[in-house]
C-alpha cells in the first residue's frame, strides 16, 4: 500500500487552488447578498449542491472516518432558510454528486465543510439584509465550537484516513468536481 505523508487536507487545498479561487470569484462578483432575491438565488445553489452531498452524511463508513458527520448536514438548514423566504419545494434534480466511493467522496465533503469558514463574512453580509441564524440564514450560522474548532475537527478526522496514492487523486478529482458543480450551479443561478 503505497500511501502518502503529505495531510489530505493539505493536498486537497493545494490541488484545487484555482478552481476555489475562480468559484470564490465568481460569487463575490455576482453581488448574491445585494439584494434578497439575489440571495434567494445563492441559497437555490446551496439547495442543489447540498442535495447533490446530501446522502454521504449518512454514509457509515464515511462517518467511522469523521466523527460527528451526521450533525454537520446542512441541507435541512437550508431548506428552512428558503422557506423563510418563501422559495418553495422543489423536486430534487438529477444528482451530480459524488459517487458511492469512499475516497471521492471525501473531496466533495472538503469543498462543503471548508465553505463553513467562508460562512462568517456571507453571514454578515447575510445580516444586512435583515437575515440570521433564525431567519433565512441557519445554515449560515456557526457551529456551537466555532468554526475554526468545527473544521479542525473535520480536518483531523480527514488527515486521518489513511488512502493510497490512488485514493488521494480520487480525492482530489472529488474536490475539483464539488467546486465545478457549484461553479456550474453558480453561473446558472448567478451568472
Amino acid at each position: 500500500m503505497d500511501v502518502i505523508d503529505t495531510p489530505l487536507s493539505a493536498r486537497l487545498k493545494n490541488e484545487t487552488h484555482a478552481t476555489h479561487d475562480k468559484l470564490d470569484r465568481s460569487i463575490m462578483d455576482a453581488a448574491a447578498f445585494n439584494t434578497l432575491d439575489g440571495y434567494r438565488r445563492f441559497l437555490r445553489v446551496q439547495r442543489a449542491f447540498h442535495g447533490d452531498i446530501d446522502a454521504l452524511y449518512a454514509d457509515p463508513a464515511l462517518q467511522a472516518l469523521l466523527p460527528g458527520l451526521a450533525e454537520r448536514r446542512r441541507l435541512p438548514l437550508i431548506q428552512a432558510d428558503l422557506a423563510d423566504l418563501e422559495e418553495g419545494e422543489r423536486a430534487p434534480a438529477a444528482s451530480a454528486g459524488p459517487t458511492a466511493d469512499p475516497a471521492t467522496a471525501l473531496g466533495w465533503l472538503y469543498v462543503a465543510e471548508g465553505s463553513n469558514l467562508g460562512a462568517a463574512l456571507l453571514r454578515k453580509e447575510a445580516a444586512r439584509l435583515g437575515l440570521s441564524d433564525t431567519h433565512g440564514a441557519r445554515h449560515l450560522a456557526p457551529a456551537e465550537d466555532g468554526p475554526a474548532a468545527h473544521w479542525r475537527q473535520f480536518k483531523e478526522g480527514l488527515d486521518g484516513a489513511l488512502l493510497t496514492d490512488a485514493e488521494t487523486k480520487r480525492a482530489i478529482a472529488g474536490a475539483n468536481a464539488a467546486f465545478a458543480r457549484v461553479q456550474a450551479l453558480v453561473d446558472a443561478e448567478l451568472g
